[in-house]
């Protein structure tokens, strides 16, 4: 609003001006909530409490901001589920791929309803009783969306057992949506949404369980779950609003701030603080984190999570860095309990690998950690904005894709504090200024990090390394471009072009190529990022496609859901296997059938590219060296991977 008025040079313009748009905050603060929420009972609320006043409080006087927090996906985290709301349509539909029996959706007088298996039921999964129940809460809107669905307990919440995939249009069994171990039948996810959802996908949420949430059955609990907003709202960024919206009703209260230029201090802005502070404000959560002991939990289950925009995140709880804390009483405790703690969500030297914790990441980045002065310090906003500028013309729905700031998409971000790369690009890439070697973004934050059925960008800046990779079996991003490279081409041009110490290596990885390696050998994360890879359109430029259908036709038949979507999603995208008939969900012999269909593909595909490249075990013939690939098949790392997205 500050800005707004610098060039409003009349007094009583400016006490026109905020006197309407007070005005206008008077009537939107002090107007009753509607009649469906004040009289819902059967699902978590929206309450006005703890001096947060929702979202619409703030559009009168800051209405740009507004309508970009409200095309955000922030905003549409959480929403009540409605025929408006709700990506999938609910209208007489049988949805078979979901867990148990179909599904079936029906839409009665705008509200949703579900039959499905009663996933709490005590019987064998085959003999569970049907029930059906009104789906009242959706979670998600860019990726997926969940549905939850009233238990009939309260406020208590329970999850359909089914998750609609947006890009893909279909349902898929809810545990497939997230990289599982196979054989594990499906868990209920009853109070999930009111004991751990609420804590990042709303605003001041308070569980209100009567003891520690797992402690007994949520059934037996009184639950009366609430929010000060759903969704991921203005309040979660800028502190409660309260104070701020009274205060600022008075006119010459914001026409003193005005003239004299101070800040406002009833309420947050996180870019104004440190870099330190105003990352946390993203860290609260996009972070992997617990409580330091059950006292805290108490806390949060009652009075709300007490971190506040502007205080030090770690006062209040545990950020887990294992390059820092593993050592610690708290950690400790965690893996006590929980021995694979750190393991489902980090590589093993302590960088995240899972999406959705890129304050992690930041943690790790020398730009962040060994920055010796504010101006130099790498943040969130380095790169992001919470809201949309006048002077970025892309479309608000183009932004929220990734919420980047106006030219952040390049090298922008990076060479403000690297102007002598900027100067000379190919001397420090040594690639074509303008080739997709040249950006920062892909050579120091390679797509490692996985979630949502698809890699996101590493958000530890890091430059590449042969030996991180052969340590911790991370890629590094000379491979994950170059797919058809060994380590051992790495390792040489590191060497020769900055100098980097050569890293040994066993035989197999100084003459097969790295990405034929994870995918054969690899966990299941590391396959899932590989298969990936090979639908990136950079890394298909530098190492050709014709040779990719063998890999992605054996990972068909992964044991790992999530795996196979992305094999065939990549797959798809492949010349001449776009029809490729084939469903992830499938049983195992139908999937093998899938296989060789796409191995025939494959055999008239390679004749016609004559493509032969032992790093690939392409034989002199251009076929596939079976043995070579059994043999590494055998040498697969099976450990189980339940990665925490």
């Amino acid at each position: 609003m500050t800005r707004g008025l610098t060039s409003v040079r009349s007094p009583f313009l400016v006490l026109l001006i905020c006197g309407s748009a007070a005005l206008g905050v008077a009537t939107v603060a002090t107007r009753e909530p509607d009649l469906p929420e004040s009289r819902a009972s059967n699902r978590p609320i929206q309450k006005h409490k703890d001096g947060f006043t929702s979202s619409e409080t703030c559009q009168a006087c800051h209405p740009s901001e507004y309508a970009s927090w409200h095309a955000s996906y922030h905003r549409t985290m959480t929403q009540v589920a409605t025929p408006d709301t709700a990506v999938a349509s609910f209208k007489d539909a049988i949805i078979s791929n979901v867990h148990g029996r179909p599904m079936r959706l029906t839409e009665r007088e705008r509200q949703l309803w579900a039959e499905f298996d009663d996933p709490d039921s005590p019987e064998p999964p085959d003999r569970r009783p049907r029930i059906e129940r009104p789906v009242v809460m959706s979670t998600g809107s860019h990726h997926q969306q969940i549905y939850w669905y009233s238990t009939g307990h309260g406020r208590l919440l329970g999850q359909l057992p089914g998750a609609y995939i947006i890009a893909e249009g279909r349902w898929i069994p809810r545990r497939m949506a997230v990289l599982h171990p196979p054989g594990v039948s499906a868990l209920s996810e009853t109070g999930h949404w009111n004991s751990t959802c609420i804590a990042c996908h709303a605003t001041h949420g308070t569980p209100e369980f009567d003891t520690p949430f797992g402690s007994q059955p949520p059934a037996t609990q009184k639950v009366d779950t609430a929010a000060a907003e759903f969704g991921i709202a203005c309040e979660s960024c800028h502190g409660p609003a309260d104070t701020h919206v009274r205060q600022n009703r008075n006119l010459l209260t914001r026409y003193r701030l005005h003239l004299t230029g101070h800040a406002d201090t009833t309420i947050v802005q996180p870019t104004r603080l440190n870099p330190r502070r105003s990352s946390q404000v993203c860290g609260q959560c996009h972070g992997v984190w617990e409580f330091y002991d059950g006292a805290g939990e108490r806390q949060a289950n009652s009075g709300g999570l007490p971190y506040r925009p502007g205080d030090e995140l770690s006062a209040t709880r545990f950020v887990a860095q294992p390059t820092v804390n593993a050592e610690s009483p708290t950690m400790k405790a965690l893996l006590a309990d929980d021995s694979l703690f750190i393991r489902d969500a980090f590589w093993s030297d302590g960088k995240v690998r899972v999406s959705g914790r890129e304050y992690n990441g930041l943690l790790e980045s020398p730009c962040f950690k060994n920055a010796k002065t504010d101006e130099r310090t790498l943040s969130c906003f380095s790169c992001h904005t919470l809201h949309k500028t006048s002077d970025d013309p892309r479309p608000l729905t183009q932004w929220a894709d990734d919420q980047l700031s106006a030219g952040k998409d390049g090298d922008v971000a990076c060479v403000q504090c690297h102007p002598s790369i900027r100067d000379n690009v190919s001397g420090h890439t040594m690639h074509k200024a303008n080739s997709t070697g040249s950006s920062c973004y892909n050579c120091h934050m390679p797509y490692t990090t996985y979630g949502l059925l698809k890699t996101i960008r590493s958000h530890t800046v890091s430059s590449p390394s042969v030996a991180e990779s052969v340590e911790h079996d991370r890629p590094n991003a000379c491979n994950l471009c170059h797919l058809d490279r060994t380590l051992e081409w790495t390792n040489a041009a590191l060497e020769q072009w900055y100098g980097s110490p050569l890293t040994p290596l066993r035989e197999n990885q100084q003459r097969v190529a790295a990405s034929v390696l994870w995918l054969l050998t690899g966990d299941a994360g590391l396959r899932a990022i590989v298969s990936q890879a090979m639908a990136w359109r950079p890394a298909q430029e530098a190492s050709g496609t014709e040779w990719m259908a063998p890999y992605l036709a054996q990972l068909l038949d992964d044991p790992y859901d999530a795996v196979r979507f992305g094999a065939v999603r990549t797959l798809r995208g492949l010349p001449g296997f776009s029809g490729v008939a084939y469903d992830f969900v499938a049983p195992a012999a139908s999937r093998r059938a899938a296989q060789l269909r796409t191995m025939a593909t494959w055999d008239r595909v390679r004749q016609a590219s004559h493509r032969q490249d032992s790093a690939l075990l392409l034989k002199p013939d251009g076929s596939l060296d079976i043995e070579a690939v059994l043999a590494l098949l055998k040498q697969r790392n099976n450990r189980r991977m339940l990665l925490r997205e």
